[in-house]
């Protein structure tokens, strides 16, 4: 999710469902909550979170992955639509919980701001939102050209910002952090064990 469409939308048209495998791993939802996924892709976390909530909705920038989405019987459920994460087209205090996956990460400065502050938006007192996101001790962070500190464009045009938890922490507030961790592991390449880290974060709207 860019802040130009055509690099996402270009490579969900020439290579299809960009993401499978197993989701990563999600939260408890309480029975009948109302949930935002936002950035569903192809619809790889949409299917779990069905399976949690049956009141889900989901939007994505590119119209071809929100077409691969809706093509997966376990996606017919949800509410899916194309929009921009800086400008979601819901009402104020929506959704019960939002989800982010590998989705900010992919906005220059300017967007992710953007971006968390429609989530706290569309949030309901008491809601809470669930973030992912690389962090700089991954074996990523530096490759390609910078744009911004710790944001960097690859060959296909995408780009990506690799976050600390400090950064999280005072992009989403005014919400509280009530879980804030960086997630650590190897994947073995060619023979060489790299680094993988990403920072995972649950943050509660505390407003009254």
């Amino acid at each position: 999710m860019t802040g130009d469409t055509s690099p996402w939308d270009e490579d969900y048209r020439r290579r299809g469902d960009l993401w499978g495998g197993a989701p990563a791993p999600l939260p408890d939802l309480p029975a009948g909550a109302a949930v935002l996924e936002v950035g569903c892709g192809n619809g790889k976390t949409l299917a779990a979170l069905l399976r949690r909530s049956s009141r889900v909705a989901a939007v994505d920038i590119s119209p071809h992955a929100v077409a691969l989405a809706r093509r997966h019987p376990d996606t017919a459920p949800a509410s899916l639509g194309v929009a921009d994460a800086r400008h979601l087209p819901f009402c104020e205090g929506a959704f019960d919980a939002v989800v982010l996956v590998h989705i900010i990460g992919h906005l220059p400065e300017p967007g992710r701001r953007a971006a968390a502050a429609e989530v706290c938006r569309v949030l309901r007192t008491g809601g809470t939102a669930f973030f992912r996101g690389f962090s700089v001790e991954d074996m990523r962070a530096g490759k390609g050209a910078e744009t911004e500190p710790q944001t960097f464009r690859r060959g296909e045009g995408i780009i990506t910002h690799y976050f600390t938890e400090d950064e999280v922490r005072k992009l989403f507030a005014p919400l509280v952090p009530v879980f804030l961790r960086t997630h650590r592991w190897r994947m073995r390449v060619r023979g060489r064990d790299l680094p993988r880290a990403e920072i995972e974060a649950v943050f509660k709207d505390g407003r009254d």
